[in-house]
Parts: C-alpha cells; sequence; structure tokens
C-alpha cells in the first residue's frame, strides 16, 4: 500500500494536456511556503531578464535592496542587492512549472533579452518537457511542463516502476501498491 494520493486540487498547476492553460499571475499576499533568493550585481539587468525573458512579474520592491517577483501563486523570487555574483551556474538548478504551451514562447523570450542563455526544450524520462535557463546572476533554472499521460509510453512505465501510476477520475490513490 502507498502514501501517494491525489492533491493536485491544492496546486495552481493545470492538469497537463495540449489544451492546458497557464493560470493567471497571482497578486495575492500570503506566507511563502518555500522561495528563492537570488542576488544580483545589476539589479536592472536582473529585472529585465526575470520580467521580460521568464514573464515575471515585480510583487513589490524595496529600492536598492531587494525585489519580490512573482509568476504564479507559490512561485516567488527575491533579486537581493550584491557586490557580486558567482562567475558560472552551479549544477543545483531551481525548477518552476508552466505548461507545454508555453514552453516554445518562453525560449523565444528568454532569446530575444539574452541569446546564449537557454538549453532545450528536451524530454524527460518523468514524462515532462524541460527548458534550461542560465540567468545573468548565474542562477540554473528549469521551466518544466508536464506532458499529457499515455499510459503506453516509457515514461508511465517508468513512473510505474517507482510506485506511481495514474489517479483514478475519483480523486483516488496515485497508486496500486
Amino acid at each position: 500500500m502507498s502514501d501517494y494520493y491525489n492533491a493536485f486540487e491544492m496546486s495552481p498547476v493545470p492538469a497537463p494536456g495540449p489544451d492546458a492553460v497557464p493560470p493567471e499571475l497571482f497578486r495575492g499576499i500570503y506566507g511563502m511556503p518555500a522561495f528563492v533568493t537570488i542576488p544580483t550585481s545589476d539589479m536592472a539587468a536582473s529585472m529585465e531578464f526575470w520580467t521580460r525573458g521568464l514573464g515575471f512579474f515585480e510583487l513589490f520592491s524595496i529600492p536598492g535592496t531587494l525585489v519580490h517577483l512573482r509568476r504564479w501563486a507559490f512561485q516567488d523570487v527575491l533579486l537581493v542587492q550584491a557586490e557580486s555574483v558567482p562567475d558560472r551556474a552551479p549544477a543545483m538548478s531551481f525548477s518552476f512549472a508552466c505548461v507545454l504551451g508555453q514552453v516554445d514562447s518562453l525560449v523565444e523570450a528568454v532569446r530575444a533579452v539574452r541569446p546564449d542563455s537557454v538549453d532545450g526544450p528536451r524530454d524527460t524520462p518523468w514524462n515532462t518537457r524541460d527548458v534550461e535557463v542560465i540567468t545573468p546572476e548565474n542562477a540554473r533554472i528549469v521551466f518544466t511542463a508536464a506532458k499529457p499521460f499515455d499510459p503506453a509510453s516509457q515514461e508511465a512505465r517508468n513512473l510505474e516502476a517507482i510506485g506511481i501510476t495514474p489517479p483514478g477520475d475519483k480523486g483516488e490513490h496515485a497508486s496500486r501498491h
């Protein structure tokens, strides 16, 4: 018996599919369950990249110190003023959900702002299409979109091998194990 169960109702991420529509940008104030803090030595360049390239908006700022950016609910980034940034991106990355219909336009928008900073899209063995972006601050950011679930696919077999199977139509457990 598994402890996995369908809890998609608590997420702003829509169900995967070719017609999935991304949620609206979220402007509410809430206690953030998680967020990313990114040091920047050029706040203006960072703001342009994150807003024009990645689709975030400025929720609020403390001039000369911090800019709070957001996309969907629970996709919060704090840009903080710093003397310097790392010379290169770390191996570690931070991922943000998107929908399949946003992948190509995201790649185009990033390339318009900073042409050599995007890699992908590429499909993963866990049924997503991912785009990796290296930001001006040398942060490694991944935008990941769930692909429609095909029960006959290799990705479905990969997930089932670790105990994850698709939920039924009535919110049943996500695993039969």
